[in-house]
Protein backbone atom coordinates (compact mmCIF):
# COMPACT_ATOMS: atom_id res chain seq x y z
CA UNK A 1 0.00 0.00 0.00
CA UNK A 2 1.41 3.34 -1.02
CA UNK A 3 -0.05 5.44 1.79
CA UNK A 4 0.04 9.22 1.95
CA UNK A 5 2.77 10.92 -0.11
CA UNK A 6 4.20 13.92 1.77
CA UNK A 7 5.90 15.21 -1.43
CA UNK A 8 2.82 14.91 -3.65
CA UNK A 9 2.36 18.67 -4.09
CA UNK A 10 6.02 19.41 -4.72
CA UNK A 11 6.21 20.79 -1.18
CA UNK A 12 6.86 18.73 1.92
CA UNK A 13 3.48 18.42 3.66
CA UNK A 14 4.03 15.70 6.27
CA UNK A 15 1.51 13.63 8.14
CA UNK A 16 0.03 15.38 11.17
CA UNK A 17 2.07 14.88 14.31
CA UNK A 18 -0.01 13.59 17.22
CA UNK A 19 0.69 14.53 20.86
CA UNK A 20 -0.20 10.95 21.84
CA UNK A 21 1.04 7.63 20.53
CA UNK A 22 -0.82 6.50 17.41
CA UNK A 23 -0.66 3.66 14.91
CA UNK A 24 0.19 4.87 11.39
CA UNK A 25 -1.66 2.70 8.90
CA UNK A 26 -1.00 3.03 5.17
CA UNK A 27 -3.68 2.41 2.55
CA UNK A 28 -3.89 3.20 -1.15
CA UNK A 29 -3.18 6.94 -1.54
CA UNK A 30 -3.97 7.68 2.11
CA UNK A 31 -2.82 7.00 5.67
CA UNK A 32 -4.64 6.83 8.99
CA UNK A 33 -3.27 7.83 12.38
CA UNK A 34 -5.25 5.54 14.67
CA UNK A 35 -5.57 6.48 18.34
CA UNK A 36 -5.88 3.09 20.09
CA UNK A 37 -7.23 4.67 23.26
CA UNK A 38 -10.07 6.39 21.45
CA UNK A 39 -10.51 3.48 18.98
CA UNK A 40 -10.89 6.06 16.19
CA UNK A 41 -8.54 7.85 13.83
CA UNK A 42 -6.95 10.96 15.30
CA UNK A 43 -6.23 12.11 11.75
CA UNK A 44 -6.16 10.92 8.16
CA UNK A 45 -4.17 12.23 5.22
CA UNK A 46 -4.96 11.64 1.56
CA UNK A 47 -3.53 12.78 -1.78
CA UNK A 48 -5.90 13.44 -4.69
CA UNK A 49 -4.95 13.61 -8.36
CA UNK A 50 -7.98 15.25 -9.92
CA UNK A 51 -6.72 14.63 -13.44
CA UNK A 52 -6.94 10.84 -13.07
CA UNK A 53 -9.93 10.37 -10.76
CA UNK A 54 -12.19 7.45 -11.66
CA UNK A 55 -15.93 7.49 -10.94
CA UNK A 56 -16.27 4.01 -9.44
CA UNK A 57 -19.55 2.88 -7.93
CA UNK A 58 -19.95 2.59 -4.17
CA UNK A 59 -19.39 -1.14 -3.73
CA UNK A 60 -17.38 -1.56 -0.53
CA UNK A 61 -18.39 -3.28 2.69
CA UNK A 62 -17.12 -2.08 6.04
CA UNK A 63 -14.57 -4.35 7.75
CA UNK A 64 -11.94 -4.26 10.49
CA UNK A 65 -8.26 -3.83 9.72
CA UNK A 66 -6.58 -7.17 10.38
CA UNK A 67 -3.30 -5.41 11.26
CA UNK A 68 -4.89 -3.83 14.35
CA UNK A 69 -6.15 -5.58 17.52
CA UNK A 70 -9.94 -5.61 17.57
CA UNK A 71 -10.05 -3.72 20.86
CA UNK A 72 -8.20 -0.77 19.32
CA UNK A 73 -10.73 -0.03 16.56
CA UNK A 74 -14.45 0.70 16.65
CA UNK A 75 -16.35 -1.81 14.54
CA UNK A 76 -19.91 -2.75 13.67
CA UNK A 77 -21.02 -2.95 17.32
CA UNK A 78 -20.82 0.83 17.60
CA UNK A 79 -23.17 1.40 14.67
CA UNK A 80 -25.70 -1.43 14.98
CA UNK A 81 -29.30 -0.76 16.06
CA UNK A 82 -28.99 3.03 16.12
CA UNK A 83 -29.08 5.98 13.71
CA UNK A 84 -25.31 6.52 13.62
CA UNK A 85 -23.60 6.75 10.24
CA UNK A 86 -20.21 5.27 9.50
CA UNK A 87 -18.82 8.56 8.30
CA UNK A 88 -15.88 8.29 5.91
CA UNK A 89 -13.00 10.41 7.19
CA UNK A 90 -11.10 9.99 3.93
CA UNK A 91 -13.95 10.55 1.51
CA UNK A 92 -14.56 7.48 -0.63
CA UNK A 93 -13.98 9.32 -3.91
CA UNK A 94 -10.73 11.07 -2.97
CA UNK A 95 -8.12 8.28 -3.28
CA UNK A 96 -9.89 6.61 -6.22
CA UNK A 97 -7.49 7.66 -9.00
CA UNK A 98 -4.79 6.24 -11.21
CA UNK A 99 -5.13 3.00 -13.16
CA UNK A 100 -8.27 0.90 -12.73
CA UNK A 101 -6.63 -1.68 -10.43
CA UNK A 102 -5.18 0.95 -8.11
CA UNK A 103 -8.41 2.96 -8.01
CA UNK A 104 -10.44 -0.15 -7.20
CA UNK A 105 -8.09 -1.02 -4.35
CA UNK A 106 -8.35 2.53 -2.99
CA UNK A 107 -12.14 2.39 -3.12
CA UNK A 108 -12.02 -0.87 -1.15
CA UNK A 109 -9.57 0.56 1.39
CA UNK A 110 -11.83 3.47 2.35
CA UNK A 111 -14.34 1.02 3.82
CA UNK A 112 -11.99 0.01 6.64
CA UNK A 113 -13.36 0.84 10.10
CA UNK A 114 -10.17 2.73 10.95
CA UNK A 115 -11.39 5.28 8.37
CA UNK A 116 -14.85 5.58 9.94
CA UNK A 117 -16.21 7.97 12.55
CA UNK A 118 -19.70 8.12 14.12
CA UNK A 119 -21.76 10.94 12.63
CA UNK A 120 -25.41 11.92 12.53
CA UNK A 121 -27.25 10.28 9.66
CA UNK A 122 -29.92 12.90 9.07
CA UNK A 123 -29.40 14.39 5.63
CA UNK A 124 -29.24 18.14 5.45
CA UNK A 125 -27.79 20.80 3.18
CA UNK A 126 -24.71 21.33 5.31
CA UNK A 127 -23.88 17.61 5.23
CA UNK A 128 -23.98 17.75 1.43
CA UNK A 129 -21.75 20.81 1.58
CA UNK A 130 -19.22 19.10 3.87
CA UNK A 131 -19.00 16.12 1.54
CA UNK A 132 -18.29 18.38 -1.43
CA UNK A 133 -15.60 20.65 -0.02
CA UNK A 134 -12.78 18.76 -1.74
CA UNK A 135 -14.54 19.05 -5.10
CA UNK A 136 -14.85 22.80 -4.70
CA UNK A 137 -11.19 23.31 -3.77
CA UNK A 138 -10.05 20.87 -6.46
CA UNK A 139 -11.98 22.82 -9.11
CA UNK A 140 -10.31 26.00 -7.88
CA UNK A 141 -6.84 24.42 -7.82
CA UNK A 142 -7.28 22.92 -11.30
CA UNK A 143 -6.56 26.33 -12.83
CA UNK A 144 -2.90 25.69 -11.88
CA UNK A 145 -2.73 21.98 -11.08
CA UNK A 146 -5.06 19.06 -10.48
CA UNK A 147 -3.62 17.93 -7.17
CA UNK A 148 -4.68 18.51 -3.58
CA UNK A 149 -3.75 17.01 -0.22
CA UNK A 150 -6.53 16.54 2.33
CA UNK A 151 -6.03 15.99 6.05
CA UNK A 152 -9.08 15.35 8.21
CA UNK A 153 -10.21 13.87 11.50
CA UNK A 154 -12.27 14.31 14.64
CA UNK A 155 -11.63 16.75 17.46
CA UNK A 156 -11.12 14.67 20.61
CA UNK A 157 -12.35 16.36 23.78
CA UNK A 158 -12.34 15.20 27.38
CA UNK A 159 -16.11 15.63 27.64
CA UNK A 160 -16.98 13.63 24.52
CA UNK A 161 -19.84 11.35 25.68
CA UNK A 162 -19.03 7.62 25.96
CA UNK A 163 -21.22 5.23 24.00
CA UNK A 164 -20.57 1.48 23.74
CA UNK A 165 -16.96 1.93 24.76
CA UNK A 166 -16.25 4.77 22.33
CA UNK A 167 -16.31 8.51 23.07
CA UNK A 168 -18.36 10.22 20.36
CA UNK A 169 -16.66 13.30 18.84
CA UNK A 170 -18.88 16.31 18.19
CA UNK A 171 -16.49 18.25 15.98
CA UNK A 172 -14.58 17.22 12.87
CA UNK A 173 -11.96 19.10 10.89
CA UNK A 174 -10.59 19.16 7.39
CA UNK A 175 -7.56 20.96 5.96
CA UNK A 176 -7.12 21.07 2.18
CA UNK A 177 -3.79 22.09 0.62
CA UNK A 178 -2.80 22.79 -2.98
CA UNK A 179 -0.22 24.73 -4.99
CA UNK A 180 -1.34 28.07 -6.34
CA UNK A 181 0.30 30.12 -9.12
CA UNK A 182 2.85 32.85 -8.51
CA UNK A 183 5.16 33.60 -5.63
CA UNK A 184 4.24 34.54 -2.09
CA UNK A 185 3.95 38.24 -1.34
CA UNK A 186 4.08 37.79 2.44
CA UNK A 187 1.37 37.17 4.99
CA UNK A 188 0.01 33.70 5.54
CA UNK A 189 1.49 31.70 2.64
CA UNK A 190 4.66 29.66 2.29
CA UNK A 191 6.83 30.32 -0.77
CA UNK A 192 8.96 27.56 -2.28
CA UNK A 193 9.66 28.41 -5.91
CA UNK A 194 7.36 28.64 -8.91
CA UNK A 195 4.18 28.06 -6.95
CA UNK A 196 2.73 28.90 -3.59
CA UNK A 197 1.60 26.34 -1.05
CA UNK A 198 -1.91 27.30 0.00
CA UNK A 199 -4.32 25.75 2.50
CA UNK A 200 -7.69 26.31 4.04
CA UNK A 201 -9.49 24.64 6.93
CA UNK A 202 -13.04 23.71 7.84
CA UNK A 203 -14.76 22.47 10.98
CA UNK A 204 -17.94 20.40 11.07
CA UNK A 205 -19.99 20.77 14.25
CA UNK A 206 -22.64 18.21 15.19
CA UNK A 207 -23.14 19.56 18.70
CA UNK A 208 -26.83 20.16 19.47
CA UNK A 209 -27.63 23.84 19.88
CA UNK A 210 -28.50 23.51 23.56
CA UNK A 211 -27.30 25.14 26.73
CA UNK A 212 -24.54 23.18 28.47
CA UNK A 213 -26.70 22.12 31.43
CA UNK A 214 -29.52 20.92 29.20
CA UNK A 215 -27.09 19.08 26.94
CA UNK A 216 -25.52 17.34 29.93
CA UNK A 217 -28.91 16.23 31.28
CA UNK A 218 -30.13 14.90 27.93
CA UNK A 219 -26.82 13.12 27.31
CA UNK A 220 -26.92 11.43 30.73
CA UNK A 221 -30.50 10.24 30.15
CA UNK A 222 -29.69 8.88 26.69
CA UNK A 223 -26.64 6.94 27.83
CA UNK A 224 -28.59 5.41 30.71
CA UNK A 225 -30.98 3.96 28.10
CA UNK A 226 -28.11 2.76 25.85
CA UNK A 227 -29.08 5.38 23.28
CA UNK A 228 -26.68 7.51 21.32
CA UNK A 229 -25.91 10.89 22.90
CA UNK A 230 -27.74 13.82 21.30
CA UNK A 231 -26.23 15.04 18.05
CA UNK A 232 -27.39 17.96 15.98
CA UNK A 233 -27.55 18.83 12.27
CA UNK A 234 -24.22 19.56 10.67
CA UNK A 235 -22.93 23.12 10.78
CA UNK A 236 -19.88 23.81 8.63
CA UNK A 237 -17.37 26.60 9.27
CA UNK A 238 -14.35 27.86 7.40
CA UNK A 239 -11.75 28.52 10.09
CA UNK A 240 -8.08 29.46 10.43
CA UNK A 241 -5.80 26.45 10.00
CA UNK A 242 -4.13 27.46 13.24
CA UNK A 243 -7.42 26.96 15.08
CA UNK A 244 -7.52 23.34 13.92
CA UNK A 245 -3.98 22.83 15.21
CA UNK A 246 -4.94 24.39 18.55
CA UNK A 247 -8.17 22.38 18.88
CA UNK A 248 -6.58 19.03 18.07
CA UNK A 249 -3.06 19.59 19.47
CA UNK A 250 -1.81 18.13 16.18
CA UNK A 251 1.32 19.40 14.47
CA UNK A 252 0.24 20.44 10.96
CA UNK A 253 3.67 21.30 9.57
CA UNK A 254 3.62 24.14 7.00
CA UNK A 255 -0.17 24.29 6.67
CA UNK A 256 -0.95 27.02 9.25
CA UNK A 257 1.58 29.32 7.54
CA UNK A 258 0.01 28.53 4.14
CA UNK A 259 -3.49 29.57 5.27
CA UNK A 260 -5.30 31.60 2.59
CA UNK A 261 -7.24 33.38 5.34
CA UNK A 262 -3.87 34.89 6.31
CA UNK A 263 -4.77 35.12 10.00
CA UNK A 264 -1.74 36.20 12.04
CA UNK A 265 -0.64 33.82 14.81
CA UNK A 266 -1.85 34.51 18.36
CA UNK A 267 0.35 36.55 20.67
CA UNK A 268 0.43 36.39 24.48
CA UNK A 269 -0.74 40.01 24.70
CA UNK A 270 -3.35 39.69 21.96
CA UNK A 271 -7.03 38.87 22.17
CA UNK A 272 -6.72 35.44 20.50
CA UNK A 273 -6.48 32.85 23.31
CA UNK A 274 -3.73 30.25 22.98
CA UNK A 275 -5.58 27.67 25.10
CA UNK A 276 -8.61 26.89 22.95
CA UNK A 277 -11.49 24.92 24.39
CA UNK A 278 -14.23 23.55 22.18
CA UNK A 279 -17.23 25.08 23.90
CA UNK A 280 -15.68 28.51 24.24
CA UNK A 281 -14.25 28.70 20.74
CA UNK A 282 -17.37 29.00 18.55
CA UNK A 283 -18.71 31.73 20.84
CA UNK A 284 -15.42 33.59 21.28
CA UNK A 285 -14.11 33.47 17.73
CA UNK A 286 -15.42 34.86 14.47
CA UNK A 287 -15.73 31.59 12.60
CA UNK A 288 -17.48 31.90 9.24
CA UNK A 289 -20.40 29.50 8.90
CA UNK A 290 -20.80 28.44 5.29
CA UNK A 291 -24.08 27.23 3.86
CA UNK A 292 -23.22 27.28 0.16
CA UNK A 293 -19.98 26.69 -1.72
CA UNK A 294 -19.80 30.24 -3.02
CA UNK A 295 -19.32 31.44 0.56
CA UNK A 296 -15.95 29.67 0.81
CA UNK A 297 -13.12 32.22 0.91
CA UNK A 298 -10.34 31.44 -1.59
CA UNK A 299 -7.73 33.84 -2.98
CA UNK A 300 -8.41 35.54 -6.29
CA UNK A 301 -6.25 33.93 -9.01
CA UNK A 302 -3.49 36.20 -10.27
Amino acid sequence: MTGYDAEFLGFTVPLPVSPVEVRVLDYTHFSVLLDPGRRLAAATACVVDGATLLALRRTGRWRLDARVPTGEQAGSDLYSGNPLDRGHLVRRLDPVWGDAETATRANHDTFTYTNAAPQVNRFNQSKELWNGLEDHVLAYAAAHDHRIAVQTGPVFAADDPPYRGVRIPRLFWKVVAWVGPGRASGGGVADAGPGVLQATAFVLDQTPQLEDAQLHEITTQALARDEIPPLGPFRTYQVPVGDVAALTRLGLGPLPAADVLAVPPPTPSGSRPTDITIHRLPRARAWSEIRTRDQIALPTPR
